[in-house]
């Protein structure tokens, strides 16, 4: 859920079922910000707050990007 103004592009933007900002998911469920080659996100420095949390390298990232990784295989 978005809670803070980062100037996350409206087209990454989606309203959730109850009128929420979210993050907009593709039909897969990923991330409409990821790029799926690099796996880098496309808007990094305007990422939202839930984002910012995840530190990069902490085990919790190392974790999803291990689920990510294997989920196509």
């Amino acid at each position: 859920m978005l809670i803070t103004d980062t100037g996350v592009p409206e087209r990454f933007i989606d309203t959730d079922d109850w009128g929420g900002e979210v993050m907009l998911r593709l039909d897969d469920g990923w991330c409409a910000a990821l790029d799926r080659n690099s796996m880098l996100c496309t808007i990094y420095e305007q990422r939202p707050l839930i984002c910012r949390e995840f530190e990069m390298g902490a085990p919790e990232c190392i974790e999803e990007r291990q689920g990510i990784s294997t989920a196509y295989r």
